[in-house]
């Protein structure tokens, strides 16, 4: 029996899961490069105080490893880092894991993907896995003078832990959730916290408690239970997509629940520098248990004028206002559509990555790219991520992989990509849908492609988790069967 030689790029979530759901069909030969030294992805280069995950904890896991030890409700940061770790080790992926080997490049010929990496190597693979995820390479803000700050400055995504932010004055540039966060974690630590805000956020309130010794016990004692509070967050979060996608009742009762937490912000001019002039939901909504909190301490100030430049002191606002501060943090995000890149892929005729994005990216079923033979991608281009945990588009997606991995052995082709046809079909059925969605009713964020329209799925997660868990139609594939050389 035929076993196809497999490269995996990336061991974060996605990454993790691919390797696993390998494993349970019976390829057990693959390569996962990382170009960092461990596993965990977003959730290892992360690590910023009060790093906590919005996706309730027994929901935000794989189904093939439910885990009894989480300790509160939203797990923070370097807990799931331990489990993402955790799920690795247990099931042996170290023996195929390179770490410190990023993949610089990928070309394909007649004898499969060529795959070079930053050690210099190049090998050669039939399936090449894109398990990059979307959010890994930070956005940096454009403004004057910011390389002329006298103290530390550093990336949320890249935290500097040697730097101690007790006592100092720490300005956080970003009110998305990282911002939010932050602000959380840092008031009443740092002498002052100054939190320069571009665009308000609408706060969905939520309550983070800790599981019981009791409840934790029952976990340990019958695993089998954390499949109930997965399926009933399962279920909440079906209903609340049902907003993300279309008008209705959903949508306005979150609009009255974030509008009501507001209220809990008692100064009026405060609540109003803090009110968005766009629907909930519209940008990812932040989910907070502190932040209102936090920002109406006296230690905490919400700057609104736009920021001019930075000098070595601090944050020089348009109103010409220096505002001093010994600490600055970007919680400005990430290149969201990067995807791949900066790998320099070349498919099928020449044709390179670049090229075939240059309107933006564009995939079909997210995972598959005409012109790109044998290459996968997990939560690539157009899949519902939002705010849908990334655990369960990689199982459905790597369920999919594998699929395909399985016919391949059965030699039923040699090579597999989408028509040229299918995908501009299913791209333009998305545009049509992308109306109703909530991400198009006037706000900006990285949702937004070069169009103007969201690059997310724009119906349910369960309707693409019913789409990519079925049977693929033929007629939407070109299948090869030829014999590459030297095989």
């Amino acid at each position: 029996m035929n076993s196809p030689r497999i490269a995996i790029v990336g061991a974060g979530i996605s990454g993790i899961c691919m390797a696993v759901a390998l494993q349970r069909a019976g390829f057990p030969e693959f390569t996962i490069f990382e170009k960092a030294h461990d596993y965990g992805g977003t959730w290892r280069d992360n690590s910023y105080p009060g790093l906590v995950c919005d996706v309730p904890s027994r929901y935000y896991q794989f189904r093939f490893a439910m885990n009894p030890e989480w300790t509160q409700l939203y797990s923070a940061g370097p807990e799931i880092k331990d489990y993402l770790v955790g799920v690795a080790r247990e099931h042996g992926l170290d023996r195929n894991t390179r770490f410190g080997a990023e993949v610089t490049g990928a070309v394909f010929d007649d004898d499969g993907w060529q795959v070079t990496t930053s050690e210099g190597t190049t090998e050669r693979f039939d399936f090449v896995l894109c398990a990059t995820g979307f959010l890994h390479h930070p956005t940096r803000p454009d403004i004057p003078g910011l390389n002329e700050f006298d103290g530390p400055v550093m990336h949320s995504s890249r935290w500097r832990h040697e730097v101690e932010p007790r006592g100092k004055r720490v300005g956080v540039i970003g009110t998305g959730s990282t911002g939010t966060q932050l602000v959380g974690a840092l008031a009443g630590v740092a002498s002052e916290v100054l939190l320069f805000q571009r665009t308000p956020q609408w706060i969905l309130p939520t309550v983070n408690r800790p599981y019981t010794k009791a409840a934790k016990r029952l976990y340990q004692l019958a695993p089998a239970l954390g499949v109930v509070p997965y399926w009933f967050n399962r279920g909440a979060f079906a209903v609340f997509s049902q907003g993300l996608v279309h008008p209705g009742w959903v949508r306005k009762l979150i609009q009255w629940v974030v509008e009501r937490h507001l209220r809990s912000v008692e100064d009026p001019e405060l609540r109003r520098k803090l009110t968005p002039d766009y629907q909930a939901m519209c940008k990812r909504l932040v989910v907070s248990d502190r932040f209102y909190e936090a920002v109406q301490r006296p230690d905490v100030t919400l700057v609104t004028e736009h920021i001019d430049s930075v000098e070595g002191r601090g944050v020089v606002t348009a109103d010409g206002r220096l505002h001093e501060l010994d600490i600055l943090v970007l919680a400005t995000g990430f290149d969201s559509h990067a995807f791949m890149r900066p790998m320099a892929i070349t498919g099928a005729h020449g044709r390179t990555l670049d090229q075939a994005w240059a309107d933006g990216p564009r995939a079909f079923e997210g995972v598959m790219m005409p012109d790109f033979p044998n290459l996968f991608m997990l939560v690539g281009p157009h899949s519902p991520f939002a705010n849908h945990p990334l655990t369960a588009v990689a199982e459905a997606q790597s369920a999919r992989i594998v699929s395909w991995l399985r016919r391949w052995r059965a030699g039923e082709f040699t090579t597999i990509e989408p028509t040229h046809a299918a995908t501009d079909r299913y791209n333009a059925r998305m545009r049509a849908a992308a109306p109703s969605t909530v991400w198009t009713t006037g706000c900006t964020s990285w949702y937004l492609g070069k169009d103007g329209l969201p690059e997310l799925w724009p119906w349910t997660p369960g309707r693409y988790e019913k789409l990519i868990r079925g049977t693929p139609d033929p007629v939407d594939y070109h299948l090869k069967h030829s014999i590459p050389s030297g095989k």
